[in-house]
Formats: C-alpha cells, sequence, structure tokens
C-alpha cells in the first residue's frame, strides 16, 4: 500500500510515523532502530550532558542507519544553554529538528541557515498558527492523553487534532493516545498527515536506556493508572502513577509552588525511576495510551504490527 502523505515527503521517510524525544530515553540504539523501521527516530539533546556528547550520539546514529533522524530540544525547562547543542545539529547536518516545550524562536534563528526540516510541538491551536508563522514546516499536536508535559487546556487528541488541521496549511502530526495502527488510521481520518508515539516506543526492546521495571509497568498498567502532576504551577505533565507520584500530589494540594516542588520533579528524579526502577524516589512519563500496552516487541515488530493494522482498515473502508 502507499503510505505517502506531505509528511513522509517532507521528512524522507516510508512511514509517516515519529518517535517522540522520550527525555532520558532517545538515544542513538532507539532512534536507528525507529528510522531502519522506516519511520523517523530521534535523540533527545537537552538529556545529554554536552554538545560534544550529542556530537557522539549523532555519530552513533550515523553508523547505525544510513535513514533520515531527527534531534529534539526540550527547551521548556531548560532555560538557555541549548545554543551550543544547536550549533552542533546544524553543523553535523541533522536532517531534522523538532522543538517541545518552548518558544522556537531562538532555535529557528540559529537554524536559518541550516538546511533541516523543522517541526514543532503545539498543544493548543494558536501555539500551531505561530509555529507556522515562525517558520516551521510541521507541527505535532499533542491531546491530553500524552505522557510528559501536556497543554494547560485538558483538549483530547480527538477534538484537538481537526482544530489545529482546519486552522494552519503545513502538515499536522498527531500526538498523545496512540499506539497502534487503529490510532494512526484514526489520526488520518481527523485530517493528521502522520502521528507521533512517545510512551509506546518506551517499551521495546531498543529503548535500551528504560529499566525493565519502568518497562514492566507499562505493561501492567490500565489507562487509568497515569496522573497528572505540576498542574498547580501551570506545567502539567502526565506520568504512570506510583508512591512518588502520591508524594508529589500531596505536596501539590497543600503548597502548590515550584519550591516546594522542585526537588521532586527534576531530571535526577525521573531517572531514579526510568534507570533504576525506584518508585520510592522518582517518576516515569507515560501517557494514558499505557492502558493498550501488552508486550515489549523489537521496534521493527512493533511498525510492521501497526502497518497490519493500518492496512486492514484501510481495506475494510475501501482505500
Amino acid at each position: 500500500m502507499n503510505w505517502n502523505t506531505r509528511v513522509t515527503e517532507l521528512l524522507n521517510i516510508q512511514y509517516p510515523i515519529i518517535q517522540g524525544g522520550l527525555a532520558y530515553l532517545a538515544y542513538s540504539e532507539l532512534a536507528a532502530a525507529v528510522s531502519n523501521a522506516g519511520c523517523l527516530g530521534q535523540i533527545t539533546a537537552m538529556s545529554l550532558s554536552s554538545p560534544e556528547a550529542l556530537k557522539e550520539e549523532i555519530k552513533n546514529v550515523k553508523k547505525l542507519t544510513n535513514k533520515p533522524f531527527g534531534v529534539n530540544f526540550a527547551i521548556g525547562m531548560h532555560g538557555k544553554g541549548y545554543e551550543k547543542m544547536v550549533e552542533v545539529a546544524a553543523e553535523m547536518e541533522v536532517p531534522v529538528v523538532t522543538i517541545t516545550g518552548g518558544n522556537p524562536t531562538a532555535i529557528f534563528d540559529l537554524l536559518k541557515d541550516a538546511p533541516c526540516k523543522k517541526l514543532v510541538l503545539v498543544a493548543a491551536k494558536r501555539q500551531a498558527q505561530k509555529a507556522e508563522q515562525l517558520g516551521a514546516d510541521a507541527v505535532m499536536v499533542v491531546g491530553q492523553e500524552g505522557g510528559g508535559h501536556l497543554g494547560k487546556d485538558d483538549v483530547g487528541t480527538m477534538v484537538l487534532v481537526p482544530q489545529v488541521v482546519d486552522s494552519v496549511s503545513i502538515p499536522v502530526i498527531a500526538s498523545g493516545g496512540i499506539g497502534d495502527g487503529r490510532g494512526w488510521m484514526a489520526a488520518h481520518a481527523l485530517g493528521a498527515e502522520g502521528i507521533e508515539m512517545g510512551t509506546r516506543f518506551i517499551a521495546t526492546k531498543e529503548c535500551v536506556h528504560a529499566s525493565q521495571v519502568y518497562k514492566t509497568a507499562l505493561v501492567k498498567s490500565e489507562e487509568t493508572d497515569t496522573t497528572v502532576i505540576k498542574r498547580s504551577i501551570g506545567a502539567p505533565a502526565r506520568v504512570i502513577r506510583n508512591e512518588y507520584t502520591d508524594k508529589i500530589l500531596e505536596i501539590e494540594a497543600v503548597t502548590p509552588t515550584y519550591e516546594a516542588l522542585k526537588a521532586y520533579i527534576g531530571g535526577e528524579a525521573n531517572k531514579q525511576f526510568i534507570y533504576e526502577g525506584d518508585a520510592s524516589k522518582g517518576f516515569g512519563w507515560a501517557g494514558q495510551v499505557t492502558g493498550m500496552i501488552q508486550d515489549i516487541p523489537s521496534v521493527d515488530q512493533l511498525i510492521q504490527r501497526m502497518i497490519v493494522q493500518a492496512q486492514a482498515i484501510r481495506l475494510k473502508w475501501g482505500q
């Protein structure tokens, strides 16, 4: 079947599927596996220790695949300090750069002479329109079902995606609550020309940095086993619920300030769970799609399974 959309043409990929940025998890092994499966894998830049580390990670991806890949810049919680990282991406001729969690203007300025494609993650129609005005080649639209940082409006993917599609002329990529071929085809029905998946790619063999405890929790959890933290400080983010996230919610209920929360919500606490599997000392991002995750396949097995599902749906409806 023909899977071409403006997203596949823009990114030079076979299937319009993008792997999310996945803080502290999206490195060369996962990115290359996703790209080799015909989709777009990504490295997470801001989880790396230095521009030199990013350069090495990009080199590793290029050793593992000759397919297009991306570098994600999650700038919202990092403030300044990404400039040198962006310069490395430009210098290394990264095909795609994605920007999440903040105003992309500064990164666009740094990339103005680079030939890479620029994608921006948004969680509202107005953000998508602004990204298009600034020069984004496409927008990724995340609904409130998604894992990690979300929009403040609590609008679901089913409602948000068509609203954005109707408001911009650039390609729209749906994200949030998508984990199989059915979600992929549903996104196309809403007008999206591709999908982004984050949580589902964590529970794969090539996500080698994720602890077995984290992956097992994703398999065993129901769709009701996530919760949203940091809502009280205006930065809602969805996590898999455990004793540590319950503690965060208790603090938010009593002292809803960043100062009260900062020791509990940073990168070190995140790594305690996703690397060490310690549910008493850390948390892991997860979307509601965790209720659909039943196993830990290879990336290629996951994508091939999605293609079979998607093909069946297209044949059923005569496409």
